[in-house]
């Protein structure tokens, strides 16, 4: 058993893993169809030079940089040497619209941002121009035209022009576990995205007890993981970058979530962090697959599925070994390749996994790890251990050095270094959520009788889709009733690939429809007219232009009638009541996804 060293922050951390490593392979992209390696030496030597490079610049200790890019190994360096030039890396997701560019730029005052490719800059830079904070686009491919209106470097440019010693940029990094690393911007209940300020000490925590967990359970040793998730969300940038870091292990970057599975044949990961969305696809494909072949291997998944749910419910009988060691034997080798043959542990956070998928997967040999976080706390709080027993319906204990209780009202309260210092800018927010060093998650559950959290249910109204992604609700209803076409929304899509809705549409403009063709406002009749449901699709798309993808409504219903408080639809403060109007409309909204 290994444990970590306790670092003084980030930096020291990885500049410490690279002496050690030296020319081991570290960062892995494929390029023309071969996957190309960067040495630990190398990606030392680029960071030391990056760094050197943005101080030149003129960014000072504590000034926020940007950034700004799809997973590759740019991205690892990048955030590393904002970091060791006393920066502070704002990571964005590229799905960002200019509006949501913007507002990061302006909440966050970041001087300089670093952006790697032309299609990614295409909509930064017009949030850029509207803003007057960013001084400096590095970009990390080459952009045509060149920006103007601000200074525009090149990323390896700027890395030749500085050429810096790693040993001598490690030795001038004083900042410590208390200091600022991140800020990762998050969506919450109240709709513009707050900025979470993560320390070295929270990102340091949650990887030193992730390693305590692979450690004492799965065994530690050359670790390899393969990296597809945002690195722009904390999960991934704290599970699947720092960690690896920590560990002395090799990251490969996956293609596209389409050539995921071939991904991992070739590389054969033995950790990988992913989302509940991942395992449903995979799945579908396995079952699709097996389908196929029909015959022996068809009947080895039914008595694959038939022993690992007497397994799960601990109904295994004496008359069951004989098929179970078939299934061990046989079956779950031939699945293990599919994963690439060394996975030790697939860990699955972001959103709550369905028991279903999680029992499908433990049927065929998978070991699944189901964790709990949020941004506000580094994100890792819990994860689901071998060593205590692994359960679908919990998300296993604390991690060590981590304190949590039960609220009298059920809700789940955290402290530990990995709660956050607060929301940068946000006093109010940070009060809302931070008393005596707690933090107020906003999630109900109970603790079972050996430290397994259960989640039960969710305070806050925040939507999580399928893939972890946050969606503030009241944002996006919010944009929807500006268009004159609607008078109330309301937007489910919790666990879903997509966003759906219930729309109320507005009278006023009901009526001037119904004038304006000569025909009765009667809603029933109204509501299956073509051309009226195309006038609300219409207001829909425009509110779609000025979302994010996740945000997007892509299907919805027309209500019943208005929310009113008469109804119990709204509360007396004129609120949406959800947990009413998915009574009414629950079924109606699940169907969108099955038509």
């Amino acid at each position: 058993m290994r444990k970590l060293e306790h670092f003084p922050n980030i930096v020291t951390m990885f500049f410490t893993r690279a002496r050690e490593k030296g020319d081991a392979p570290f960062l892995s992209a494929k390029r023309n169809g071969a996957w190309q390696a960067t040495s630990w030496a190398e990606a030392a030597r680029q960071v030391a030079s990056l760094a050197a490079a943005l101080k030149h610049i003129g960014l000072q200790p504590g000034d926020r940089v940007m950034l700004v890019s799809e997973n590759r190994p740019e991205w690892c360096i990048s955030d590393l040497a904002i970091m060791a030039a006393g920066c502070i890396t704002v990571p964005t997701y590229t799905t960002n619209t200019e509006r949501d560019h913007a507002h990061v730029i302006e909440n966050s005052g970041a001087r300089a941002v670093i952006v790697s490719t032309q299609k990614l800059a295409d909509t930064l830079l017009k949030a850029v121009l509207r803003t007057t904070h960013i001084e400096t686009v590095i970009a990390i491919d080459q952009l045509r035209p060149r920006p103007s209106g601000v200074r525009s470097c090149s990323w390896a440019g700027l890395i030749e022009e500085h050429a810096t010693d790693p040993g001598d940029a490690a030795a001038h990094v004083t900042f410590t576990r208390a200091d600022t690393a991140c800020i990762i911007y998050t969506s919450g209940t109240g709709g513009a995205p707050r900025g979470v300020m993560l320390h070295h000490g929270a990102i340091l925590h949650n990887i030193a007890g992730c390693a305590d967990v692979i450690s004492e359970d799965l065994g530690w040793g050359d670790e390899v993981f393969l990296s597809f998730l945002p690195l722009s969300h904390a999960y991934e940038h704290t599970g699947g970058q720092m960690l690896p870091i920590a560990m002395g292990g090799q990251i490969f970057y996956a293609e596209s979530l389409e050539k995921l599975a071939a991904n991992m044949e070739e590389v054969q990961p033995t950790i990988m962090f992913v989302v509940p969305r991942l395992f449903e696809v995979l799945r579908t494909r396995i079952s699709k697959v097996i389908a196929k072949q029909g015959g022996a291997s068809q009947k080895l998944l039914g008595a694959a599925l038939d022993i690992g749910a007497r397994r799960a419910a601990g109904t295994l009988r004496l008359v069951d070994r004989p098929k179970a060691l078939v299934v061990d034997r046989v079956f779950k080798p031939k699945i293990a390749k599919k994963f690439g043959g060394r996975m030790k542990a697939m860990v699955s956070g972001g959103a709550p996994l369905t028991p279903e998928v999680g029992v499908f997967f433990q049927s065929l040999g998978v070991t699944f790890l189901q964790g709990y976080g949020q941004t506000e706390a580094g994100p890792v709080i819990s994860c689901n251990r071998p060593k205590v027993g692994v359960t679908v319906d919990s998300v296993g204990p604390p991690l060590p050095n981590t304190e949590v209780r039960i609220a009298e009202d059920g809700e789940i309260l955290v402290r530990g270094e990995l709660v956050m210092h607060g929301y940068w800018r946000n006093p109010a927010e940070t009060a809302r959520v931070l008393h005596d060093g707690w933090l107020h998650t906003g999630d109900i559950g109970v603790i079972d009788e050996v430290g397994r959290i259960k989640i039960t249910d969710r305070k806050k109204d925040l939507i999580i889709n399928d893939k972890g992604d946050n969606i503030a609700p009241q944002k996006v209803e919010g944009m929807l009733t500006l268009q004159p076409e609607i008078m109330q929304a309301m937007i489910a899509g919790d666990r879903k690939p997509h966003m759906v809705a219930v729309i109320v549409p507005d009278p006023e403009w009901t009526q001037e429809f119904c004038a304006a063709r000569g025909t009765k406002c009667d809603f029933a009749s109204l509501a299956q007219n073509a051309e009226y449901r195309a006038g609300i699709a219409a207001a829909v798309e425009r509110t779609n232009k000025d979302l994010s993808v996740i945000e997007r409504v892509r299907r919805f219903i027309l209500a019943d009638g208005p929310f009113t408080i008469e109804n119990e639809q709204l509360t007396p403060s004129l609120k949406i009541r959800r947990h009413v109007l998915r009574q009414v409309y629950g079924e109606r909204l699940e169907a969108l996804y099955k038509g």
